[in-house]
Order: structure tokens, then C-alpha cells, then sequence
């Protein structure tokens, strides 16, 4: 659905694990001339600077947030990441 919305040109930020299952109509990305980037390095320390700002100044993040596990549990919450079923999970690392 993302992919046929976006402007020409545009840029699509890949946060997270896709489902194995996942279909991507390459000939969309290609002829709408679309950038899709990844979490990588220097860009990563970047947009985690901006988004604390943000984050800082009041945004509500709380409907991104699906799942919260206990740092113990991290196997489930790859499991879920892995099976496309989650938004954002969150480890607890206090017990």
C-alpha cells in the first residue's frame, strides 16, 4: 500500500523486519524512481537525535508500541517482530 501512495521520487525508510512473505513489486520502486533506505550507520545516530527531540517536546509515540516484553524474553519478541505481527516491541530491562 506504501509503495502506491508515495509521490515520484519519493523516499521509504525500512524500520524493522519484513515478513518472509512480503511481496515488493520492484517495477513500481523502479519506473516512481523511489529511494528506500535501511538503518545503517552515521544516518541511524542522525535520525536518533532527531527523534528524541521530538519525542522531548510531547509526540505520542504510545500507538507505534504494540508489544513490551522483559529483556529475559527477548526470543518472543523476535518471534513476533519476525512473524509481521507487531508494531513496535519494547525490552524492559528493569525486573
Amino acid at each position: 500500500d506504501m509503495i502506491d501512495v508515495m509521490f515520484h521520487g519519493g523516499n521509504i525508510a525500512l524500520l524493522g523486519i519484513l515478513p518472509s512473505e512480503a511481496a515488493v513489486d520492484w517495477n513500481k520502486i523502479v519506473f516512481n524512481g523511489l529511494t528506500l533506505r535501511g538503518i545503517y550507520g552515521r544516518k541511524m545516530f542522525e535520525t536518533w537525535y532527531k527523534m528524541q527531540v521530538m519525542v522531548q517536546s510531547g509526540l505520542d509515540i504510545s500507538s507505534v508500541i504494540t508489544h513490551l516484553f522483559n529483556y529475559a524474553d527477548f526470543e518472543k519478541g523476535f518471534e513476533l517482530m519476525k512473524s509481521g505481527n507487531s508494531g513496535k516491541i519494547i525490552l524492559n530491562w528493569e525486573s
